[in-house]
């Protein structure tokens, strides 16, 4: 005797699990320029590494005889891979069956996720297409559910475990169609989101938004890449899936696998003495005129190693990671093109979150400030812009990474405490300055009489200025040891270079997950 009829049948649900949703299911997705679920784990993961977990996990019917007439699989897929030969830990969503929307079996999968990214401590990676509940429950039809359409009182809810990941794994994220319900909860409780061109992330579809609100409305203008780039609800926007999942697998290479370990360190091809020239010019001498900051850090972090995050969100804020000689650093700058630079209520969100998000993987931050204050005026009061930038600064001022800040120009009002962590590593361009006010809205104030009792009011306008200008200068900081030094532009990249390889000698991984108080 042998067990090769039930091995036959175990086969045979694996075939079956193997066609999906079936060929014309499969061929509608392709129609619309989609990938199936595993095509985009077999492209994404290395070749012949995804270890499935639960490949036979579905429902299934039986005739009188107990034989199997019908297996419909789980639709959601969830498994083990590598990436660049780094673990990781995959799921998503099955749109050919149902578009998506859970199955009795896809839905434990889902909630099995996180859970056993948890348990191996590995980055954890979504792909992302499909809906939440339906109204008959997961599986099921109005008349007859065939699961309780609630858990039980001592379940454990679904969500402690999505809550507790980001704090213990890297989580990357793909909306690769719409998304909607707990999916996209998912998608957005990840510390990298990426959504394609023909994807959207909504709550609820333009069916229940007309019911509910009387409101006539697409998938697209609810939640297209306009919308959630622009609210942060997504950090990047890929031009096809494959950029997606590229964008993805960049992201993971500048992160350890979780918590308790360090950034990784690559070797690097760029010159650690390399000093651009353009870098003694870049900032204009006229104090009006802007500058590219992209092009700054360009010409001075390794070379093409600069990957933005959230470039469309709070746009006078850049953040994203890039490596300075191999290490893994966060980047935080200012933009002048938007704002001049000034932290707006979106903006201290965005910090908030890439401060946590820097100390929650033991990430080193490099920050080129050009800060002129938070920004002003009855919208920036109606955002609570001075209660979100606060509270940034209360994030901020709990890090415990390794802390660089460059002043490249502009350190004004309370602002300008966002730019500095308790222990930052500080250096000054001699086209730095600061105070409490910028020159330009301190004189208005302070010599409003002044001005307006003069012969020449603009004169003596510009002749305070000029005056004040003087006083702002970044000489007397460095006389006075407020910075540790007043550099030549063009050695920005070898003095943190210098900076980082001691700083990196002094981490230590955490042992237990990183927290802040309360904030603002």
């Amino acid at each position: 005797m042998s067990w090769n009829k039930d091995i036959e049948e175990i086969k045979k649900r694996e075939k079956l699990s193997l066609e999906q949703g079936g060929e014309e299911s499969i061929n509608i997705q392709h129609s619309k320029g989609r990938k199936t679920i595993r095509e985009r784990i077999n492209l994404i993961l290395d070749k012949n590494s995804f270890d499935e977990i639960g490949k036979i996990s579905g429902s299934a019917s039986y005739n009188e005889k107990g034989e199997l007439e019908n297996f419909t699989p789980a639709n959601f897929l969830l498994g083990f891979g590598k990436i660049n030969n780094k673990q990781v830990i995959i799921g998503g969503e099955d749109f050919t069956l149902k578009g998506g929307t859970p199955n009795p079996a896809g839905l434990r999968k889902s909630i099995y996720t996180e859970e056993l990214a948890l348990k191996y401590k590995f980055p954890l990676i979504r792909l992302h297409e499909g809906g939440g509940g339906s109204v008959t429950g997961s599986g099921g039809s109005a008349k007859k559910p065939t699961i309780p359409n609630s858990e039980p009182v001592f379940s454990k809810n679904r969500f402690q475990a999505l809550a507790q990941c980001l704090g213990v794994i890297p989580v990357a994220t793909a909306a690769l169609g719409p998304v909607a319900g707990l999916p996209a909860a998912r998608l957005v409780a990840s510390h990298f989101s990426v959504m394609t061109k023909d994807s959207q992330v909504i709550i609820a579809g333009p069916a229940v938004v007309k019911r509910a609100l009387g409101v006539d409305v697409t998938k697209e203008e609810l939640g297209g890449p306009e919308i959630h780039l622009k609210s942060g609800v997504v950090n990047n926007l890929a031009e096809d899936e494959e950029d997606a999942l590229n964008q993805i697998k960049t992201f993971l290479s500048y992160l350890p696998d979780n918590f308790m370990s360090l950034p990784p360190s690559i070797s690097s091809n760029d010159k650690t003495n390399r000093m651009e020239e353009d870098l003694s010019s870049i900032i204009p001498t006229n104090r009006r005129k802007t500058y590219s900051m992209r092009k700054l850090l360009k010409l001075i972090l390794d070379k093409d190693s600069f990957f933005e995050m959230s470039k469309m969100y709070g746009p006078s804020l850049i953040t994203g990671l890039a490596r300075l000689n191999g290490h893994s650093v966060g980047i935080l700058a200012n933009d002048c093109m938007f704002y001049a630079g000034a932290m707006t209520s979106d903006a201290s969100l965005k910090l908030r979150k890439f401060v946590d998000f820097m100390n929650t993987f033991n990430i080193p931050v490099l920050s080129f400030v050009d800060e002129p204050g938070f920004m002003i005026g009855p919208e920036s009061e109606k955002a609570g812009t001075i209660r979100h930038g606060t509270g940034a600064i209360s994030s901020l001022m709990q890090s415990i990474v390794p802390w660089a800040s460059v002043i490249v120009r502009k350190v004004y009002g309370v602002a300008g405490a966002a730019h500095f962590s308790p222990d930052s590593y500080t250096i000054s361009w001699p086209s730095a300055e600061s105070g409490a006010l910028p020159v330009e809205g301190g004189v208005a104030i302070a010599f409003k009489k002044e001005i307006e009792e003069a012969k020449d009011p603009e004169a003596k306008r510009k002749e305070l200025e000029d005056l004040l200008s003087t006083r702002s200068s970044p000489f007397p900081r460095s006389e006075n040891f407020s910075v540790h030094e007043l550099i030549d532009p063009r050695e920005t990249r070898p003095k943190l270079i210098s900076w980082i390889e001691l700083a990196i000698k002094s981490q230590i991984p955490l042992k237990e997950p990183y927290k802040t108080i309360m904030l603002p």
